[in-house]
Parts: structure tokens; C-alpha cells; sequence
């Protein structure tokens, strides 16, 4: 459902643990909102929680979960990760976007 490239797992790894998560039992929480300048915004971060509402995803050691509401918009899309003085920290290739915004947080279908 959602790949997670090499570079964004040791970086997601590097963050949970930075910040008390258990990169082996906790979870990547991938979803979308509606706002951005194309009219939907992607939301990341760390959770420790499974809602009836979630599905769970593993990808290259990398547990993801994502509410089912939410999985028609991320199927297929690759989570990156752009480090140094140009990057944009994570990136989300989605092929389901029609247009993103230049930043790469929003999208539309």
C-alpha cells in the first residue's frame, strides 16, 4: 500500500527514537486533511495507538498505519526522504496525485 524507501525508514527510525517511540512495536501514522494550497495536505507522524478506524502496513521493516478513510488517497505512494541543504525532509511520491503544490504537502486527484 505505502513503500517506505531506504532513506526515509533510517530517518523515521532516527525520529521515533529521538522522540521515545519503539521503531519496532510503534507505528508512522500517514493520513490526509483537507487544506493546502491543492486542496489536500498530508499528515505524518508517530503513534503508538491502533483505532477500529486504522489499517496497519509494513514496508521495508517500517510499520505504517493509516485510517481506511484515507487508504483510496495513499495507494502506491512512496514515502522518501530528502536530507541535506536542499532537501525537504520527507517526501510523498503518490501516483494518484494529479497536481501538487511546489512544496510537495498537498496534492489533488
Amino acid at each position: 500500500m505505502i513503500k517506505v524507501s531506504d532513506q526515509a525508514k533510517a530517518k523515521a527510525i532516527q525520529l521515533m527514537t529521538e522522540d521515545g517511540f519503539n521503531p519496532a512495536e510503534d507505528y508512522i501514522r500517514v493520513g490526509v486533511k483537507s487544506g493546502g494550497c491543492s486542496g489536500l495536505e498530508y499528515v505524518l507522524g508517530f503513534d503508538n495507538q491502533k483505532a477500529d478506524t486504522d489499517q496497519i502496513f509494513e514496508d521495508n521493516d517500517v510499520k505504517i498505519v493509516v485510517e481506511k478513510k484515507a487508504i483510496l488517497y495513499l495507494a502506491g505512494t512512496i514515502l522518501e526522504y530528502s536530507g541535506g541543504l536542499n532537501g525537504k525532509g520527507f517526501v510523498f511520491n503518490n501516483p494518484n496525485a494529479s497536481r501538487t503544490c511546489g512544496c510537495g504537502e498537498s496534492f489533488s486527484l
